[in-house]
């Protein structure tokens, strides 16, 4: 004989509430995030997508989606048009180029050397760490307006130095075609330094003191100790400022307009100036996204090796 066993629904319910309460939970992060993660996909990823495909058209003032191969890529590089500088591309690139490996490259030495002296435990610490940080708090517009302000020679420097009998002192580099650039990486040093200062910071008070006092003990010098031993232990910190601050660099749009307004002639445009510039103002929307397709494939150059270190080094 065979003794069917029958589940009291009533038993079963809580088990059931119990089950699609766990169900929703394990759910609630997809759910939370599917929204953000479908608007980043269209309006991130689609008008890359977007932009790519205008880069292969003629098109102006409006989009033409009519297929012209290279030839906005072409234009970009071999600049054919008359009423323009032969040159502004090149220029662009090459400011690029200025800017990118001296605002990189002072950032990290004067954010190493500030992080360093305020390992010591200097006396009034905690006063400067905020005064150093603090123009990272400001926008760029704000920045780049600051020292318009500061580096005009009828306004700021020059005409205060000339006010207190130094008369024989010019800084005109803001309205000097050839020095323009330079005062946009001063601008961009004050801003950023003081952010790669608090991530050096970080990193040195995160490293084991049983080192530095073993190496003390063999002998080191503190040139070696900081030679050898510190500054190796914080190449992961190096990364990551050079990261962000290459990032930084490329979109440097609104501190170039800010400070300069573009320059005497666009002597001061980076790339980005030129794709705003030749986009909505010269009405040459694919080669504006040709450029901005460029700077896209430069930013990705950056970050894409860093990213694959990253991922590589978590699965191990």
């Amino acid at each position: 004989m065979s003794t069917v066993v029958t589940t009291d629904p009533i038993l079963t319910r809580p088990a059931r509430r119990t089950a699609m309460r766990t169900r929703l939970q394990n759910a609630l992060p997809q759910i939370v995030l599917a929204p953000s993660f479908l608007l980043t996909i269209i309006f991130v990823y689609g008008f890359i997508i977007w932009t790519g495909y205008l880069s292969f058209t003629n098109s102006k003032t409006f989009p033409s989606y009519g297929l012209t191969g290279a030839r906005a890529y072409q234009r970009l590089w071999n600049w054919t048009f008359e009423s323009d500088p032969p040159s502004s591309w090149y220029t662009s690139i090459t400011n690029m180029g200025i800017f990118g490996v001296l605002y990189v490259g002072i950032c990290l030495a004067l954010g190493l050397l500030l992080a360093i002296l305020l390992d010591q435990k200097i006396r009034g610490e905690g006063v400067l760490r905020p005064i150093f940080l603090y123009p990272m708090a400001l926008s760029f517009i704000v920045t780049g307006v600051a020292w318009k302000w500061f580096l005009d020679p009828g306004l700021g420097l020059e005409q205060t130095l000339h006010q207190l009998g130094w008369t024989s002192f010019h800084f005109d580099w803001i309205k000097n075609k050839d020095f323009v650039i330079y005062t946009v990486v001063i601008a961009g040093v004050w801003q950023a330094s003081g952010f790669v200062m608090a991530m050096f910071l970080a990193g040195l008070r995160g490293i084991d003191s049983e080192i530095m006092k073993a190496a003390q003990i063999d002998g080191a010098s503190a040139v070696q100790l900081y030679r050898r031993i510190i500054i190796p232990l914080l190449r992961p910190i190096f990364l990551s400022a050079f990261i962000v601050l290459a990032h930084m660099a490329i979109k440097s749009y609104d501190l170039v307009v800010a400070l300069t307004s573009g320059g005497p002639g666009g002597s001061a445009w980076l790339p980005s100036n030129f794709m705003y510039e030749y986009t909505f103002k010269r009405n040459e929307m694919a080669v504006g996204s040709a450029s901005a397709i460029i700077m896209l494939m430069t930013i990705s150059a950056i970050i894409v090796p860093y990213l694959y270190s990253e991922l590589k080094e978590k699965a191990r």
